[in-house]
């Protein structure tokens, strides 16, 4: 990673199985993250590969969604499955979270 930066905010994901992960590096002061956002940090593995790890930005804390320890050089295509899911599954549970809330506002829980 450059210099000041300590991982990176995925942006997108392609749609073709060995499509890119577009990102945008975070600098090491950057805040927590928005909901539904996901942060990528990767270092050089001790042995050999590199040590991936992604975090979920949640409505009130950052969580931990996957680590891959001394994954291969090509990581970004072993991740790749867990994060587009992941990111097909953010939207829907703010969709549900919304919904649950007018629910219960309009029945007076």
């Amino acid at each position: 990673m450059p210099l000041g930066v300590h991982s990176a905010l995925l942006q997108l994901i392609s749609a073709r199985p060995d499509g890119p992960l577009d990102i945008t590096w975070l600098a090491a002061e950057t805040p927590r993250l928005p909901l539904g956002r996901i942060r990528l940090r990767w270092e050089p593995a001790s042995r050999s590969g590199w040590d991936v790890t992604a975090y979920l930005g949640l409505a009130t804390a950052e969580v931990p969604l996957g680590s891959w320890p001394a994954a291969p050089d090509h990581w970004p295509r072993l991740v790749r499955p867990t994060l587009y899911e992941v990111t097909g599954l953010c939207p829907a549970l703010s969709f549900a979270t919304d919904a649950l809330d007018l629910s219960n506002r309009l029945s007076g829980v």
